[in-house]
């Protein structure tokens, strides 16, 4: 296996910024001793719970038997809709999410009722006595079916910019199509977990595995009845959420907090693998059908599309989630007249959630697509399609009316079709194509444009604060969550950096809603962006205390004052960072500060789908290749290269880590993770014996990552960095598109009809279908 990534420190004028180092968390990840919430010592009197679930998917409940629940070896309680004494509701935003079913059930899985038990292994064994009688209806399962009978969560949405129908009808040749896009599931390594401690006076705290520490808390206390001032959320660390602790982490904090209530003993939740599976909410998949018109040259000129999204029973995120797919339908890609429309299609199954891309991934899915069916038809490289069809200047403005300014497609693309070898390279699969009958090989290098940003405008923002002690050691606390992604040690180089001290010197705390309130969720790639800025500001503020006693203490310039090597230094003197920390202290200098950061330029207004919905756009591309069995349907990865912009990276090692790991997600979504759920809306697939991530053995022969030498983030980011945590997921769209190059070198000219997931059968379905023209 050849597995290459330049792993190096991409800065010499920083101390702390732009080093290859280590997370924090690292050794402890390997040694197992990384504490997460079921590693934690359990308090006294703790109680465990588990879910009694519904066993149909849609109906009226006409009752529900608990005696034989309540009578098993320790069971202390039953928790039921009527138990709750605020809203019994855990939804994001719009709500209609019911912490306990209450008369209707409206997916297979919702839970009903709640056992407390002295033990997890009594209650969970206590759930399965427990008998609900459901006058049960017939329920809605696919988006397909959801489509047809006009069923929606949320309005449909568009945007429009020409006459799309009129074009293509002028056009010199137009394309058409419809495709399936899977969901996911985020399998997390640790699962949905929540424990609750009741305190003094009516006050909880509440430990969750979640990215949202303050929408959890708001959720606790109104399903209490209680201020959110009596209520904190903490949270050290995840072990994964990719999107599935945004808003599904509250219902299980809720159930461990109302456990707690009811009985004055803590109270600990922990999703058993299956359970948490069949409960939790995926990655919306989608109905996509499209038109286009495309002129002489190979240039698209109008495009028509209709995204159908299956969002579950409720709304959720879908309203954010959808609006990105229709955000990166463009991807790359200029669409002169366009006309995309999204729905947003109810069934009875769990409510769709977030998940790392939000919506974008499956947009790009489909404008990848388009690009390859072009190039098929036309008998052309994709690749060449690909660049024709770029943002350029005249051609700069995205369907929902953003200019396109930090443009650097053609270089970064350039890069990496040089550095892969792109044309030689496909020229040898076309070679390998022609004398190998079973076995074919597929090529294609694909581009990424991500925007970063809440589009959700109010949502970018971020606190943070910061304490120097006397000795000169430094805490952070911050609003954003930790999930392996690096985000607390990338704050604590910000911080180091602002001090000009050692990274050892800065230590970062659990997030929790006591220190940093009202902050918003760490999504949507923005963690470092945000904390980062708001942490700036906090040590800004601190810097400039310390340097003004420096210099009236030393007969300097306070703007002149330097910190750099863990000192300070005043004119020709250096003073130990830790011994102007003491002076602060003894002359009554404040050393903490709370930081804020908003971010700027953001003026989308949804209403009028007019504004600017993101800060900037992260770049990067990615080059595939791969052998498929046109005889059972396997897929190899032969070959990856990637190159990605991140700006300035804050840290090569951690970005480069997000690249590969994020790109190998995207493969899996790509290739082997299929979600099957029957006619009665059960899912199927709900245990790794039937769900398959992909393992050591789907990694690339050769996986060579490196990211795009920049000088910087043309916005004014932190240490002019760049988001990382979303945009390699959509780098797989390359693998799609190899094994869309591979089938169609059976019948060149003709498109295969390739689903995804490209799982071993649905290759298969696609060689079968092509063979048969």
């Amino acid at each position: 296996m050849n597995i290459k990534a330049e792993i190096r420190d991409l800065r010499s004028d920083t101390a702390a910024v732009g080093k290859a180092l280590a997370h924090d968390s690292a050794a402890r990840h390997v040694q197992g001793s990384a504490p997460y919430i079921d590693d934690l010592n359990e308090p006294s009197g703790l109680l465990h719970l588990a879910p009694g679930l519904s066993p149909k998917a849609k109906g009226r409940i006409v009752s529900i038997d608990l005696d034989a629940v309540r009578a098993a070896p320790g069971v202390v309680t039953v928790l039921t809709a009527a138990d709750i004494p605020g809203v019994n509701d855990c939804g994001p935003g719009l709500g209609g999410d019911p912490i306990l079913a209450d008369g209707e059930i409206n997916f297979h899985g919702q839970v009903v009722f709640c056992v407390v038990a002295t033990s997890r292994d009594a209650a969970r064994r206590a759930a399965r006595l427990g008998r609900i009688e459901i006058e049960e209806e017939p329920p809605v399962v696919t988006v397909e079916e959801g489509l047809a009978r006009k069923m929606q969560v949320l309005d449909a949405y568009a945007f429009t910019r020409g006459d799309a129908a009129a074009r293509m009808a002028g056009s010199a040749s137009r394309v058409e199509g419809t495709m399936k896009i899977g969901g996911q599931e985020h399998f997390y390594l640790e699962g949905q977990i929540g424990m609750a401690m009741p305190g003094e006076g009516g006050e909880m705290r509440v430990l969750s595995s979640t990215q949202h520490p303050s929408e959890v808390q708001h959720l606790v206390a109104r399903m209490l009845g209680r201020p959110e001032a009596m209520i904190v959320c903490e949270c050290r660390r995840m072990g994964g959420g990719f999107g599935g602790k945004e808003s599904q982490a509250a219902q299980w904090a809720c159930l461990s907090a109302l456990a707690a209530h009811l009985t004055g003993r803590p109270a600990k939740m922990r999703l058993d693998r299956d359970d948490d599976m069949i409960a939790t909410g995926k990655r919306h998949d989608f109905h996509v059908e499209w038109k286009a018109g495309v002129d002489e040259k190979g240039r698209v000129e109008a495009v028509d599309v209709m995204f159908a999204g299956r969002c579950g029973c409720s709304a959720d995120l879908s309203l954010g989630v959808n609006d990105r797919t229709m955000f990166h339908a463009d991807n790359s890609y200029f669409y002169p007249d366009v006309n995309i429309v999204s729905h947003r299609v109810k069934t009875d199954t769990v409510s769709n959630t977030a998940f790392r891309g939000f919506g974008g991934p499956q947009g790009m899915v489909f404008c990848e697509r388009l690009m390859d069916q072009i190039a098929i038809l036309r008998g052309e490289d994709p690749l060449v399609v690909r660049k024709r069809n770029f943002y350029g200047p005249g051609r700069d403005v995205t369907p929902y009316g953003m200019r396109v300014t930090d443009n650097i497609l053609r270089p970064l693309v350039g890069e990496l079709e040089r550095s892969s070898d792109y044309k030689a390279r496909r020229k040898a699969v076309a070679a390998f194509n022609r004398k190998s009958r079973w076995l074919k090989k597929g090529i294609a290098l694909n581009p990424v444009k991500f925007g970063i940003a809440f589009t959700l405008k109010h949502l970018n923002q971020a606190g943070a604060l910061v304490h120097v002690y006397s000795d000169g050691s430094i805490q952070v606390n911050h609003g954003g969550t930790e999930m392996g992604q690096g985000l607390y040690l990338k704050v604590a180089q910000v911080v180091a950096e602002e001090f000009g001290v050692d990274i050892s010197r800065v230590r970062i705390t659990a997030t929790t809603t006591d220190k940093v309130p009202n902050s918003t969720p760490t999504a949507a790639s923005s963690g470092s962006d945000l904390n980062g800025m708001a942490a700036k500001d906090a040590a800004s503020q601190i810097r400039v205390r310390m340097a003004e006693l420096a210099a009236r203490l030393y007969q300097g310039e306070a703007r002149k004052v330097a910190f750099k090597g863990g000192k300070v230094i005043v004119g020709d003197r250096e003073l130990p960072f830790g011994e102007v920390a003491k002076q602060c202290f003894l002359e009554r200098v404040h050393l903490s500060a709370a930081g804020f950061y908003s971010t700027p330029k953001i003026t989308w207004e949804r209403e009028s789908a007019s504004g600017n919905p993101f800060l900037y756009f992260s770049y990067g591309a990615s080059c595939s290749e791969v052998t498929i069995d046109t005889l059972t349907g396997e897929m190899t990865l032969d070959r990856v290269d990637i190159l990605h912009d991140c700006g300035a990276s804050l840290n090569p090692a951690i970005d480069i880590g997000q690249v590969e790991g994020g790109f190998v997600q995207g493969v899996g979504w790509l290739t082997n993770e299929e979600l099957v759920y029957d006619a009665q809306g059960r899912l199927r697939t709900h245990a790794p014996s039937t769900y398959k991530i992909p393992t050591a053995s789907d990694i690339p022969a050769d996986f060579r990552v490196s990211l795009w030498e920049s000088k910087g983030n043309r916005e004014a980011t932190i240490y002019r960095s760049k988001a990382v945590g979303e945009p390699p997921v959509m780098l797989a769209t390359s693998v799609f598109s190899a094994i869309t190059h591979a089938v169609s070198s059976l019948r060149p000219g003709v498109v295969p009809d390739l689903d995804a997931p490209a799982t071993p059968e649905a290759i298969l379905r696609a060689v079968t279908r092509i063979n048969a023209q």
